[in-house]
């Protein structure tokens, strides 16, 4: 599924085709890249792309899903808008508002919960495991904050972007 990444004025639509180790075919807009991106120490990747070698950091900003990268020759802010996002924008909350959405942005089933209504939660810790596309992938907590409200359980069958777990921060 595609996702949208905000440079400054540029918005671009990414989706990654294929994957295999450390190489990726990806599709930036409508051009198609060959890159092989590696996580060489905690937020530095080093990113090989004809014959060219970049090593970058990208660490975590303030609000969900926006970063500030560092190369050698430059820095910037990055957004990533991906399924959540979308889903928070079109619902009126945001993600600086007391409470945090986990949704999947894609259809799947759940696996397992790690959290029941009422528990406290850090930023970081896995609250849900889903199985989607043969994959299972942990949502994580983006703040923390206490379970509010589980919409699903163990075996529910969900459709993409459908809340399944709020989460209001403390």
């Amino acid at each position: 599924m595609p996702i949208e990444v905000k440079i400054k004025d540029r918005t671009a639509k990414v989706e990654i085709l294929e994957k295999e180790g450390s190489k990726y075919k990806v599709r930036v807009d409508n051009k198609v890249y060959d890159i092989d991106a590696e996580l060489v120490q905690k937020d530095v990747y080093s990113i090989l792309y004809n014959g060219q070698s970049v090593n970058m950091s990208m660490i975590e900003g303030e609000a969900y899903n926006q970063y500030i990268v560092n190369t050698r020759h430059d820095d910037f802010e990055v957004e990533v808008i991906d399924a959540r996002a979308r889903y928070m924008k079109a619902s009126g909350s945001d993600f600086g508002d007391n409470e945090n959405v986990i949704s999947s942005p894609m259809p799947g089933k759940i696996v397992k919960l790690m959290y029941n209504e009422g528990d406290t939660v850090t930023k970081g810790d896995t609250v849900i495991v889903v199985s989607a596309m043969k994959m299972e992938s942990e949502y994580k907590s983006a703040c923390d904050g206490t379970i509010k409200r589980i919409h699903v359980k163990a075996g529910d069958t969900i459709d993409g972007n459908e809340p399944l777990v709020e989460i209001e921060s403390e």
